[in-house]
This record gives structure tokens, C-alpha cells and sequence, in this order.
């Protein structure tokens, strides 16, 4: 690598309806929107900014992969926190259907699941105390 960070600053999810696909961000995350046009959507979590951008694709469940993914605890895009279990309740509160979750994942992490409008999995997940 060069000088540059490999760090991934932002990411641009294609979703067929921007409105539901905005408010459910607004909704799950607490976030505001930082930007929106006719087409797209910014959201900054933290350090990286999630784009969410109209196209000609089908929204909906994940697809099988994806989903069977998600049943064992793995997202598309992960979420690090300190208490998983608070953060499920507060997802739950604001109406976050889950998938799995959440349960200490044999790779060292516990992890909840959920997705959004169009099938993006989602994965917040804390690393389980060595006993």
C-alpha cells in the first residue's frame, strides 16, 4: 500500500425506494440525513458516510445467501459496539425486525442481525469476554 489509509470512508447502497429506505435509516439508526437529492441519501455513521441511492433493483428479504448468512450471525456490514444486548433492545424499541441475535458467535463475537428495506444485512456485534 502507499501513503494513503485503508480505511473505508463511504459506501453507496442501490435501493428502489428512497423514502422507505430513508426512514427506516432514521429510524433504526437515529440518524439525519446530511445531504439528499432527488436520487440519493447521505447518512454519516462516525467515520464513514452511507449513501443510499434510487436504482432499478428489487427491494426486499435478503437473498438466500445472504439471509442464511444472517441467521448465523454474519452481516454484509458491521457495526462495533460495546453492549450488543443494549443496542438489540434499542432496536427493537424503534420497531427493527432481527433475523438472529442476539448470541455469541463462535468466531469471538456477539452479534445481532437485521436488515433494511432492500435485503442489506446489517450486523452489530461486540467481542465476547475470554473466560
Amino acid at each position: 500500500m502507499g501513503d494513503w489509509e485503508s480505511e473505508i470512508g463511504a459506501i453507496t447502497l442501490l435501493v428502489a425506494d428512497l423514502a422507505e429506505s430513508k426512514q427506516f435509516y432514521q429510524d433504526a439508526f437515529g440518524l439525519a440525513a446530511q445531504h439528499e437529492d432527488a436520487v440519493s441519501v447521505m447518512f454519516r455513521f462516525k467515520n464513514m458516510y452511507v449513501f443510499l441511492r434510487k436504482a432499478p433493483v428489487s427491494d426486499g428479504p435478503p437473498a438466500d445467501a445472504v439471509l442464511e448468512l444472517a441467521r448465523s450471525g454474519a452481516g454484509q456490514f458491521a457495526i462495533i459496539v460495546d453492549d450488543v444486548d443494549a443496542v438489540s433492545a434499542e432496536l427493537a424499541a424503534r420497531g427493527v425486525a432481527v433475523i438472529s441475535g442476539p448470541s455469541d458467535r463462535d468466531w469471538g463475537m456477539r452479534t445481532v442481525t437485521f436488515a433494511d428495506p432492500s435485503g442489506h444485512v446489517w450486523e452489530i456485534a461486540q467481542p465476547v469476554a475470554e473466560s
